[in-house]
């Protein structure tokens, strides 16, 4: 149990007091609607200020712009109120379990994997299968299945219930959630003679050093050559990613977007949830898509934010959906000059 005083955080954070005592008890953290007297909570976005004003909170982080809390409430100065939090978090939070090294007794490891056991930890009823490549640091989950001829970098998590298929790499670093799935087929059929003939998918997926995929996501395959995932890239649970897709460096891509095959993603790149991409385009740097937007054709300019279906830039899709408001009222004034015109005649 997290038990503590506001000036123990404060040293935690490298944060200043601005209202109440050193001495206060801190024994949790919450959100600022959910928190009570005795929780941590923070301030890190203008669109919850009404919620900081009725926080119950005892203590609440605020950026270094001079921020009002409730009387009751301890306030803390810091820089980034977001990741000073963060910090309490990792410092009282449930902890995710210790490195150990090792092969659990019930995992099967081939012959002749390239892996140090004193160095990588392989968690029960794993399979690693030949010709596999483990970097030191690097953790296989429990129950996850790492195909022939598969590279892991060093420092990697691979959760429980991962698939890695046969040839992909990984980089350094690469953290894989319960239930992600590399490698596998890309879709790719065609129609001959009154049937859906499967085209063999040969290539491989390659990921970056320092990309993030979250639970149940699975990217494909590419056709022939690589399906790649740039460095620094975080991806969201359920994900789908089709086959030869290119993604840049340090990208977005959030819950239940599906990105079809042979499209090329520029670098910084966001896609907030159940956007929906066509194959075969291009979307260039920095480019922002709100949620569910879908985009049918190529983005070229750089550094725009797009919404609606098919995607559009935002200042063009607020004025559509603003004159769809006015439809209404624009039916109403049409009828009524109908009537006028035939009581005039």
């Amino acid at each position: 149990m997290m038990k503590t005083t506001v000036g123990e955080i404060a040293r935690l954070v490298g944060g200043r007091l601005t209202q109440g005592e050193l001495e206060k008890e801190i024994t949790g953290f919450a959100a600022l609607d959910e928190a009570d007297e005795k929780s941590v909570s923070f301030f890190g976005n203008p669109k919850y200020l009404d919620q900081l004003k009725a926080t119950r909170a005892g203590l609440v982080l605020v950026p270094e712009a001079e921020v009002e809390v409730p009387a009751g409430a301890a306030a803390i100065e810091v820089e980034n109120p977001i990741l000073a939090f963060d910090s309490i978090i990792q410092a009282y939070g449930v902890k995710p379990p210790a490195f150990v090294a090792g092969i659990h007794s019930t995992a099967f490891v081939a012959e002749d994997v390239e892996l140090d056991p004193s160095e990588v930890s392989v968690g029960p009823n794993a399979t690693i299968a030949s010709g596999v490549r483990v970097g030191k640091g690097s953790r296989i989950g429990a129950g996850s299945v790492v195909s022939e001829n598969v590279v892991v970098g060093e420092d990697c998590e691979i959760g429980p219930n991962v698939t890695l298929r046969e040839g992909c790499v990984l980089g350094n670093r690469v953290v894989l959630h319960p239930g992600v799935v590399i490698g596998a087929d890309g879709f790719g059929f065609e129609f001959v003679e009154g049937r859906h003939r499967k085209i063999e998918q040969w290539g491989i997926v390659r990921i970056e050093d320092d990309v993030e995929v979250g639970a149940s996501t699975t990217i494909d395959r590419a056709r022939f050559g690589e399906t790649v995932i740039g460095e620094g890239t975080k991806i969201d649970n359920q994900v789908q990613i089709g086959h030869n897709v290119r993604i840049g460096k340090h990208c977005i891509i959030v819950a239940q977007t599906g990105i079809s095959g042979s499209t090329t993603i520029g670098n910084y790149v966001t896609l907030a949830a159940q956007c929906g991409i066509a194959g075969h385009l291009t979307i260039a740097d920095q480019v922002t898509c709100g949620g569910r937007t879908g985009v049918i054709a190529s983005i070229d300019d750089i550094g725009g934010t797009y919404f609606g279906y098919p995607a559009r830039p935002l200042k063009d899709d607020r004025r559509e959906s603003m004159r769809i408001k006015q439809l209404g009222s624009l039916l109403k004034r049409v009828k009524a000059l109908e009537k006028k015109l035939g009581e005039s005649e």
